[in-house]
């Protein structure tokens, strides 16, 4: 092979050139990078794989590569990975050059020279394809393992309103302007990854998001009921989200705030899976807020405890926003039946549902009563009967 070794040696440099251009023209990777870097980095190391094929070529007999040579490529593999080029370009590479250094084998081999020629390439490409591609999985895990503890640093950063700059620049993250922060609530538990997968593909973003705390920061102004529903599809479950908007960095720590608000108060109200921000349960968020005024607005339907199909008719009542045709075709009794029921409704709790104000007082009672809860009411009752003991004794 020593003949066809300096033969293939005097063409090494145009083959770099040609596997270059190949590589610009037929690897979209490569076509983006500058002309520098193509004559440059991309340049050497093509030829340094040149300079290990023509070692098998000058070698003769043995394996096509040695210890040392795998160790090389496996080197450059790692710092392709480290460089962020994709894999299937690194592969593109590699196959490119086998097919111009097998045409160039073809114009200046002698033809008893030729199938060992090849043999040799076919062998090389067999052992350095699965050590290449091995070692460039294995810098990427490290770099998305990397990846992903700086960006859940500088998720952290910015929901606890600490300087963030540092850890966007590492995450190269560009953190300015509007953000949607939205909280989530599933079923059961559903893979972290597939979440993040159908998170990043609707928004076509890595979107930075703590998968512990359920909480995702989306920029601008992001379709998120959109997002929500996609979520839903792909994890195969009912998806309840919270939203709150920031309009600058600095207002996401308060806008976690209220997602969380929003989303712990849909949950405990029991409402249906969806998207919702503060707008949607104003009145219960106001309503929400502890003391004695909470606990004894729900008191005003302890009367109906003993009666629960009262309850139920007048929960349907209010959901339907006290249309009385669609309340019994939902509760399937007659329209007399209905009414009364809601007769005995107002006579047990004292309030007329025909009086706005008191229609109005039953509505956010009944909001009071999810929220306050059964054990709540009955202390309220007790506390109401000491206190009508003592005033009457």
């Amino acid at each position: 092979m020593s003949d066809l070794h300096a033969r293939m040696a005097a063409r090494v440099g145009d083959l770099t050139a040609v596997v270059v251009a190949r590589c610009a023209a037929e690897a979209p990777f490569y076509g983006a990078l500058p002309r520098a870097t193509l004559q440059g980095e991309v340049a050497r190391s093509i030829a340094a794989v040149h300079a290990l094929l023509l070692r098998a070529l000058r070698d003769g007999g043995g394996g096509p590569m040695g210890p040392g040579d795998l160790t090389r490529l496996i080197e450059w593999s790692a710092r392709r990975a480290e460089e962020r080029v994709p894999l299937e370009a690194v592969i593109a590479a590699y196959l490119i050059g086998a097919e111009v250094w097998w045409q160039t084998l073809t114009e200046v081999a002698e033809p008893g020279e030729l199938a060992g020629a090849g043999g040799k390439l076919l062998a090389c490409l067999h052992a350095a394809l699965p050590a290449v591609v091995l070692a460039h999985q294995n810098a990427q895990e490290d770099l998305h393992s990397e990846d992903k503890r700086v960006r859940r640093a500088l998720l952290g950063a910015l929901l606890a309103g600490r300087p963030y700059e540092e850890l966007a620049g590492v995450a190269r993250v560009a953190v300015v302007g509007e953000h949607e922060v939205v909280a989530f609530a599933f079923e059961s538990d559903p893979p972290s990854r597939l979440v993040q997968s159908s998170l990043d593909a609707f928004t076509g973003i890595p979107v930075l998001m703590d998968h512990v705390a359920r909480i995702a920061l989306l920029p601008g102004r992001s379709d998120v009921p959109g997002l929500v529903a996609r979520l839903e599809k792909d994890v195969g479950q009912p998806v309840r989200a919270a939203a709150a908007r920031s309009s600058v960095p600095a207002a996401i720590p308060s806008a976690a705030q209220e997602a969380g608000r929003v989303l712990d108060l849909v949950r405990r109200l029991g409402r249906p899976p969806g998207c919702y921000r503060l707008d949607d349960v104003l009145l219960e968020h106001q309503l929400a807020r502890p003391g004695d005024g909470l606990v004894r607005l729900a008191a005003k339907l302890d009367p109906l405890e003993e009666h629960p199909y009262l309850l139920e008719t007048l929960r349907v009542f209010v959901e339907r926003g006290l249309n009385r045709r669609q309340t019994a075709l939902e509760l399937c009794v007659h329209r007399n039946t209905l009414d009364y029921r809601l007769q005995r409704v107002s006579a047990l709790t004292g309030l007329d549902l025909a009086v706005p104000a008191q229609a109005r007082l039953i509505q956010a009672a009944l909001v009071a009563r999810d929220l306050a809860g059964p054990a709540d009411h009955r202390g309220v009752n007790g506390w109401q009967g000491s206190a009508g003991a003592a005033e009457s004794g």
